[in-house]
């Protein structure tokens, strides 16, 4: 199995740069992309909302660098016509870039609903299960942009099986707040604002899925885009 791939060795000097810049460009905004989730997590964890604000002023620069990114790589397209594994890492990029936004998107989402909690006074109960959720989800962001930067498929592999247990947690989230909201009625609406940041994060970690799906298309040529995790390590043996 072929376990990375490297930028570099063209004709034009001008090229290998091109690409180093475009993956620099990536790295950047999975950084800030990171943080961005990060401060969403604090704001649950310790109730402040000040990290919430920070959220919210990042998701326009993210916005833009996604913009930016994806003119670069069509520039590219249009003056180099890559070919193989340059074309394929034009492509997983803008791909990547696309699903890094959306992680931003539902992060700032969650800000949201935990800036709603915490002006409506929900109780700490209500959300106390989406902290264990929200950092298996970090974890799998950070692996995924170490995946991208390494390039390396099996720990892409890895990363898809380990959405399976975000999954799981993500079920056991939405059955409590059922039970809760059983047991008090009143406060239905709390709950769903609740379900509701547990659905954003369960969608980050599907977007992490896809940015490493991207990586093995990119490295291996193979799309594994509905393939159980299970078999995909058989498909790339």
């Amino acid at each position: 199995m072929n376990e990375e791939i490297q930028v570099g060795g063209h004709i034009s000097r001008q090229f290998d740069q091109e690409l180093e810049d475009v993956r620099a460009r990536v790295m950047k905004m999975g950084g800030m992309v990171e943080a961005q989730l990060d401060k969403a997590l604090t704001a649950l964890r310790e109730g402040d909302a000040a990290a919430v604000a920070d959220v919210e002023k990042a998701d326009d620069i993210i916005n833009a660098m996604e913009m930016q990114i994806d003119e670069e790589c069509t520039q590219i397209l249009a003056r180099r016509h890559p070919a193989a594994s340059d074309l394929r890492l034009v492509i997983a990029t803008s791909k990547s870039v696309r699903d890094l936004e959306r992680i931003g998107d539902e992060a700032q989402r969650v800000g949201h609903l935990i800036e709603h909690a915490f002006e409506n006074d929900i109780k700490r109960k209500y959300y106390k299960g989406l902290i264990s959720l929200a950092e298996q989800v970090k974890e799998l962001l950070q692996s995924t942009l170490d995946t991208y930067a390494r390039m390396e498929t099996r720990s892409a592999v890895r990363n898809i099986r380990r959405d399976q247990a975000i999954d799981e947690e993500y079920s056991r989230v939405l059955l409590k707040l059922v039970d809760r909201m059983k047991s008090d009625p009143d406060r239905i609406l709390d709950a769903l604002d609740v379900m509701w940041a547990a659905r954003s994060l369960e969608r980050i970690g599907d977007h992490c899925i896809n940015i490493c799906e991207n990586v093995i298309y990119l490295v291996e040529g193979e799309d594994v885009r509905h393939i159980e995790a299970d078999s995909i390590k058989d498909q790339l043996s």
